[in-house]
């Protein structure tokens, strides 16, 4: 619980004397959270959580039914937690002059490179454009590594279709800070491109993530 915290250290009586930006992610989320379990406070709780999750962006792609399985984290917390992501996400979209734009690989890159540069797992994601190409959503794929049989079109497109986008990049990252593509890289781009052309929805890019460096495979002839 919050009375578990030492006095000083507890979020939501550092967030009253010091205001909100003093706090850490983990601390704002363990004010969402309001108590810990048993073993652990709130605020340990909170970390976990954002371990598990391996930051804000992927948290907030994350269902009721993902954090439930987090020891600690019944539906209501859940229910709050997407809750306030969910609000943050309007606000942030509620205008769309406020929306990232996306017009060269190195925008891509810019748009996830710190969060992604430093992942210890392959993560696929996907970044859904407008006509205008504005970021309208961004959704991790999958989590594991890179494979034809697994990064399945219909899982990339069927978002899209969802979101109404016009267009899709794919990014994913090599933990090993080389961005190098390998055959099943430019396997499964052929594959995205291919299927994107014949529903109408243009992948852009596949970008892929090192450490301070990508590669498009756009700017490779792949797509």
């Amino acid at each position: 619980m919050i009375r578990d915290v030492p006095k000083d250290s507890r979020p939501r009586e550092r967030l009253l004397s010091s205001g909100p930006e003093s706090l850490s992610d983990h601390e704002l989320i363990a004010i969402l959270l309001r108590t810990g379990t048993k073993e652990e406070s709130v605020v340990q709780l909170a970390q976990r959580l954002l371990r598990h999750f391996e930051g804000l962006r992927p948290l907030k792609d994350a269902t009721v039914e993902e954090m439930t399985n987090i020891k600690g984290i019944g539906p209501t917390k859940a229910v709050q937690i997407l809750a306030a992501l969910e609000l943050g996400r309007r606000i942030h979209q509620s205008g769309c002059a406020d929306r990232y734009v996306i017009r060269c690989p190195e925008d891509g890159a810019k748009y996830v490179m710190e969060d992604m540069r430093f992942l210890s797992q392959e993560h696929f994601v996907a970044i859904y454009l407008n006509t205008k190409n504005q970021v309208i959503y961004r959704k991790t794929v999958f989590i594991g590594s890179l494979n034809a049989s697994i990064v399945h079109p219909r899982e990339v497109f069927k978002e899209a279709i969802k979101r109404s986008a016009a267009s899709v990049i794919c990014v994913h990252n090599h933990p090993s800070g080389d961005p190098t593509p390998s055959r099943e890289d430019i396997d499964v781009t052929k594959r995205l491109a291919e299927c994107g052309r014949i529903i109408g929805i243009e992948l852009l890019d596949h970008l892929i993530i090192g450490d301070q460096k990508f590669v498009s495979l756009k700017e490779k002839g792949y797509v």
